[in-house]
């Protein structure tokens, strides 16, 4: 199907969809507060201080990241367009408030939320930005964004491209309506060799298509957060300088808090020292997680509440809850096991490596469809844990915390595994900053 009919269809039919999507993104206004900040930045309107911010800078990098996991990957793209031009101007947009949280704190010139994709709110938002360059991570691809810049002659980049087996089908499936928008491309920067091949039945020439490896899982440059010696100053403080082990359940989602918790229960009876810390994936949870931990008999306590004098202690806590975003990859570096969540009563898991990168032994679920690539290289490398259950997930930690030294070795191969992607940072940079 011709382009322009396909703009047509989509430009008709996403108003609808946003009006039918309104009385849902207004309850979640209502309940996480933050959501209805840059409201204003969502249609293309911003603030006198970031227009004058983009009215001083010359011709920005525009990268978009949607949520948390895509902008720490837009982080890792921003250190290394610096090391090949220092004086370049970087605006990351994002479209959750955790997400604009963390790419504030970023390296980039200025964060700002993503335009909804409307045609007029596209065409201003690419004027009033007027980049030189425009990088969408992982799948996110939009009709309208992307034909804006490239009737402005800006390439367009999709690094650390990922395509789920769910995602593939849907666009095979709407092919006729799909690859007319994945051919305006200027290049696709895939994670595995064999995504190649994936790509280029969907639409995107071989020529567009480049095997660069997962930013995400690049190594490169990564370094402990600075946080994580507060964090661990915090923690001593809230145990009273008691000596424990640490378990984290991170990013975990509804029940698993408590599933694991009671793997917790039954490994304390053996390990006195363990403590348990959870960070739930979505702190607006945070009463249903509360009182899920209080039913197995668990009595948590707030990471926003350590260092005021009102935490407690480990004798009042038995587990603690981080109820603040923006800071599970600086607790990696401050643990000693880590559960992903998403991995036992969700589908799709969540990322490992950032507890791998902090020398963490990883343990996971049956269910990581979203990182099935990296779960097998980890098997082939025997670096991974995945188990079947909770009853295997026990008896794993139990093996880790009797000093057996399978840790270690578990971390030194999980590490070897994603050597393949060291680079892949470096590589996307030079790509779209060209010669």
């Amino acid at each position: 199907m011709h382009l322009r009919i396909v703009l047509l269809i989509y430009n008709f039919l996403l108003p609808l969809a946003l009006l039918l999507m309104l009385p849902g993104y207004l309850v979640k206004m209502l309940r996480r507060g933050s959501y209805g900040r840059g409201f204003s930045e969502r249609l293309g309107f911003y603030s006198a201080r970031k227009r004058q911010i983009l009215k001083n800078i010359d011709r920005p990098v525009w990268i978009h990241a949607v949520s948390v996991g895509e902008v720490n990957i837009a982080r890792k793209l921003v250190t290394a367009l610096r090391n090949i031009d220092g004086g370049l101007s970087i605006v990351i947009s994002t479209t959750t408030p955790t997400g604009f949280a963390i790419a504030e704190q970023s390296d980039a010139t200025l964060a700002i939320y993503n335009p909804v994709d409307l045609w007029p709110v596209a065409r201003w938002a690419l004027k009033v930005i007027n980049p030189r360059a425009m990088v969408l991570v992982e799948a996110e691809v939009w009709p309208n964004l992307v034909r804006g810049a490239n009737k402005r002659g800006v390439e367009v980049s999709l690094v650390s491209a990922r395509l789920s087996l769910k995602s593939e089908r849907h666009y095979r499936k709407f092919g006729f309506l799909t690859s007319p928008v994945f051919a305006m491309l200027t290049r696709v920067c895939v994670q595995e060799r064999e995504d190649v091949a994936r790509w280029r039945e969907l639409g995107v020439e071989s020529s567009a298509i480049m095997h660069f490896g997962s930013i995400k899982f690049d190594s490169q440059g990564v370094s402990q957060p600075l946080d994580a010696a507060r964090f661990r100053e915090l923690l001593a403080g809230h145990l009273r300088g008691e000596r424990r082990r640490i378990l984290l359940a991170g990013s975990t989602h509804s029940g698993e808090e408590a599933l694991i918790g009671n793997v917790y229960c039954k490994l304390r009876e053996r390990f006195p020292d363990l403590y348990y810390v959870v960070a739930p994936r979505h702190v607006e949870r945070l009463e249903q997680v509360l009182a899920d931990l209080r039913a197995i008999g668990l009595k948590p306590g707030l990471r926003s509440r350590i260092g005021e004098g009102k935490s407690g202690n480990a004798g009042e806590h038995d587990c603690l809850v981080i109820d603040t975003t923006g800071e599970l990859d600086a607790w990696y570096y401050v643990v000693d096991l880590v559960v992903i969540g998403k991995s036992f009563l969700a589908k799709g898991g969540q990322n490992p490596v950032e507890a791998v990168f902090a020398d963490k032994p990883v343990f996971y679920g049956p269910h990581m469809e979203n990182f099935t690539a990296l779960v097998s290289l980890f098997a082939a490398h025997g670096g991974g844990m995945q188990v079947a259950d909770e009853h295997e997930l026990e008896d794993r930690l139990a093996l880790a915390l009797d000093a057996s030294g399978t840790e270690e070795i578990m971390v030194e191969r999980a590490k070897q595994a994603m050597a393949v992607h060291r680079g892949a940072a470096q590589r996307s940079a030079m790509a779209i900053l060209g010669p």
